[in-house]
Parts: C-alpha cells; sequence; structure tokens
C-alpha cells in the first residue's frame, strides 16, 4: 500500500485539475522528511499562496526543486537568493535540470547572479559559474571579475567585449584565463596562434581555429600532427587543402569534405565515407542555422553531414524542407521530426516507428504537426503497444475503446488510457489501486475531488 500511495500522490501532485486548496495542503507536508511531492513544487502557475508556502518551508527539498523549476518564473526562484541553506543557493545558481532544448531557461536577473557570486559557499559559486542559463550580459560583465574562474567564463562573451577588456584578458595573470582569451583572439591573430602551439594544452584548439602562419601549417602538416585538426582550419593555405583531400588518414580526409569554401564538385569529388549513423554536426552549418543561404547550401549539397546538420534547423523553408525529405537519410528525418515544426506527418510516423520508446512518445506528445485524427481506427489493434497508445491521442476514441486500452498488456499503453479523461470513471477509480496505473490515474483531469482527497488521506498528508 506504501508503493500505491506514493505512487498515486505522485500524480495527484501534477494533475491540472488539483484544487488550490488540496494542492496547498500538499506542499504544505513533509511527508516523512522527503518534502512535499516534487511534481506539486514544480507545477506551472503556481498562486502565490503556494509559492510562500514553498519559500518558507522547513524541508530544504522543496526549496531546492522550486529553485530548479522550470515552470518558475527567474523573479521567483530568485526569492531563494538569501535561503539559508547553501545546498539550496547552490541549486538556485545551477538553475533547471529538466528543460526543454526547443525552449530557452530564462536566466536570473543579472543582479541575483552578481549576489550569488559573491556567496561565502564555494559550491554556489561554482554552480552559478557552471550554469548553463546565464544571461549574456553577465557573462560579459565577469571580464573584470577577481575570481580568475569568473574571467575565464568572460571569455565567453569575446565578440562583445571592449578592446581593453580583451586586452587585459589577454595579458591576465591566471594562464588559464590567458589560454582561453587566447584561443577566442587567435581566430584573427596568427602571431597568438604561434604561441598557442608551442603550449601542449591548447595545440589541437589552436590548429583547429586559429589564423596560422604559413610557415606554421608547412611545419605542422610535416610533422603529421593533429592532422584532422588542421583540415578543419579556416586560414590553411589552399595547396594544403589539396593535398590533405588525398590524405591516407580517412578522418583526414572526412574533416577536409567539410570545408565550408569548397564548391559541391570539389568536395564530392573527395574519397570519403559517412556512417548510416553518423550525427556529429558541421560547425558552420550549426552556427548557420538561421542563414538562409548557409542553409541552402548545405540542404542541396550532397554530403549527408552537411544535410544532417542542416536538418537540425528549425527555419528551413518549405522547398528545403521538401528537398531534405526526399533524401530517405534516416538520421535526416530523425532531426526534422526533433526539430522542424513543419515536417510532413508520414515522416513524423517514420520517426516515431525507428525510435520508439520512451523518446518517440514525447515526440508524439510534443510535436505541433504529429498526427490525432484516425489514430484510433488504425492502430487501436496494432501488435505494437507503442502504436496501440497512439490510439488514446485521437479525439474520436471512444470511451469503451479507451478502457479497453487501459487493460493493454503493454503498460505505456494502460497508463495513457488511465490518464485520459474519458476513462469511465468506474475504472478510473479502479486504476487508483493498481500499482503500475496508480500515478497516471491520480494525475487524470477527471479524477473527482473526492478521490484526490482520499488520496491524500490515505498518504497521511496533514489536512
Amino acid at each position: 500500500m506504501v508503493a500505491f500511495h506514493a505512487s498515486a500522490l505522485d500524480g495527484v501532485a501534477r494533475n491540472p485539475a488539483l484544487p488550490t486548496p488540496l494542492l496547498l495542503r500538499l506542499l504544505a507536508t513533509d511527508h516523512g522528511g522527503g518534502g512535499p511531492p516534487r511534481h506539486a513544487v514544480q507545477r506551472p502557475g503556481l498562486p502565490e499562496s503556494a509559492i510562500a508556502l514553498i519559500l518558507a518551508h522547513p524541508n530544504p527539498h522543496a526549496r531546492i526543486h522550486f529553485a530548479t523549476s522550470v515552470r518558475a518564473e527567474p523573479a521567483q526562484r530568485a526569492r531563494l537568493v538569501e535561503d539559508p541553506s547553501p545546498k539550496v543557493r547552490a541549486a538556485l545558481a545551477a538553475g533547471p535540470e529538466d528543460y526543454n532544448w526547443r525552449t530557452a531557461v530564462a536566466p536570473l536577473p543579472d543582479g541575483v547572479c552578481a549576489h550569488l557570486l559573491e556567496d561565502p559557499d564555494p559550491s554556489v559559486r561554482d554552480a552559478l559559474l557552471n550554469s548553463p542559463h546565464l544571461a549574456p550580459s553577465f557573462v560579459a560583465s565577469l571580464a573584470a571579475h577577481r575570481d580568475p574562474a569568473a574571467r575565464r567564463i568572460a571569455v565567453r562573451a569575446w565578440k562583445t567585449l571592449r578592446p581593453d577588456e580583451r586586452s587585459a584578458l589577454l595579458t591576465d595573470a591566471a594562464p588559464e584565463v590567458r589560454r582561453a582569451a587566447a584561443l577566442r583572439e587567435c581566430r584573427q591573430n596568427a602571431d597568438i596562434t604561434t604561441e598557442l602551439l608551442r603550449d601542449p594544452k591548447s595545440i589541437a584548439e589552436a590548429l583547429r581555429r586559429g589564423r596560422l602562419h604559413r610557415a606554421d601549417a608547412e611545419r605542422h602538416f610535416a610533422a603529421r600532427t593533429h592532422q584532422a585538426a588542421l583540415a578543419e582550419n579556416p586560414s590553411l593555405p589552399a595547396d594544403l587543402v589539396t593535398q590533405l583531400a588525398a590524405d591516407l588518414d580517412e578522418d583526414v580526409r572526412l574533416a577536409v569534405s567539410l570545408r565550408p569554401e569548397l564548391d559541391e564538385t570539389r568536395r564530392m569529388a573527395i574519397d570519403f565515407t559517412v556512417s548510416d549513423f553518423a550525427r556529429e554536426d558541421v560547425e558552420w552549418v550549426r552556427d548557420g542555422l538561421a542563414d538562409p543561404d548557409v542553409l541552402r547550401r548545405a540542404a542541396t549539397s550532397a554530403h549527408p553531414l552537411l544535410r544532417r546538420t542542416a536538418a537540425r534547423s528549425p527555419h528551413l523553408p518549405s522547398d528545403l524542407l521538401d528537398l531534405l525529405v526526399r533524401t530517405g537519410d534516416p538520421q535526416v528525418e530523425n532531426f526534422l521530426g526533433v526539430y522542424h515544426p513543419d515536417t510532413p506527418e508520414e515522416v513524423l510516423m517514420r520517426v516515431f516507428a525507428r525510435l520508439g520508446g520512451t523518446f518517440s512518445a514525447w515526440m508524439a506528445e510534443t510535436h505541433p504537426r504529429f498526427p490525432r485524427e484516425g489514430l484510433a481506427a488504425r492502430y487501436a489493434d496494432h501488435p505494437d503497444g507503442d502504436y496501440r497508445r497512439l490510439a488514446v491521442r485521437d479525439p474520436a476514441a471512444t470511451p469503451a475503446l479507451i478502457e479497453r486500452l487501459s487493460h493493454d498488456s503493454a503498460v505505456w499503453t494502460r497508463q495513457a488510457a488511465a490518464e485520459d479523461p474519458r476513462l469511465p470513471l468506474h475504472r478510473l477509480r479502479e486504476a487508483l489501486h493498481v500499482p503500475e496505473l496508480a500515478s497516471s490515474a491520480g494525475a487524470n483531469p477527471a479524477l473527482p475531488q473526492d478521490e484526490m482527497t482520499a488520496v491524500l488521506d490515505r498518504a497521511d498528508i496533514p489536512t
């Protein structure tokens, strides 16, 4: 019964129809020392009364869940900046973890980040500097900070820093800051590249990105060290590019084939091999996913890696989308299915079939073009449980079909049916007592309030 209570309670905590009085009751509990259920703390659109309960909760787990909630506004999370627990402040500094890569997480205000960077606990400062959610303005503001770890982070904003700030970072007292700054500046300065090539810690990156003197390029070409990195270098002399295009090393030839200055004839004349499963980005295409010219060059290329990288862009115009759909490349289809909002339904269904599992379920729930109508007729009796689960998405699915699917042999299908508001009430109440369905039944928006109350009562949640 304990497992049932915990599972049903978790479902009720995320039920979109949960009344505010029950929500507040959930949030006030310590529930055996573990704090309130995370789904209750991280619900979207929490009322102020609920936020006040969380911020004052004696169990730091409640405050940590709120500090890392992707559904809370930055200004709401920022109210934890003076929390007495360094673990809570560190969670706030790190930011949300379960965010969707399609949606950027709004950063904390710069003033709050500055306050966290002065925190007396080093774990808080480290969490902030390693957070992926810092605003560019805050990153740039770190150029003159007394902490070398912060100045090193400021290098990320290299293009927006003032000339005097760049100069200061290039001559910084801390070697790791100087190295990071030099690796940015070397892209425009061959003398700095020469210096970096003497440092074993930076040689590969300098060969890949830095502007090269002819002598440096020839020396490392002859030495045959880091040849694949050298083959990517934008400033590599054309004659050396031509020689590397015929190199004995397959990785080197592949790197040359991805160079942006090559026309299609030269690119496809190189003897390279790309695995059917290769997914690596081509940097100049990835950096230009919003640039129409870059997208057109990549999408119309015969090079699989260029096409696969272009398929990651949500900005593809319809003609390029149609062109990529016709390539028949499963990796291109996978990327289109994940990233492009106008991917055709037939492609989405092929991606669903190919990827399967929880990822396909996520795509079916989140992609705006994933089909809904007609799924019940097509898939309710499909031999694969992943497809039978799709039948629940159909607006025309009847309560009788939903009830039948709640008894399906596949647990994912049973859970999807148990969470559907069309499930007949008698079966919904029954599902609350089935361990693998209790959470889904608890989250069903058709669950009556008295049943939600009973779940809280059975879980010993104080009134």
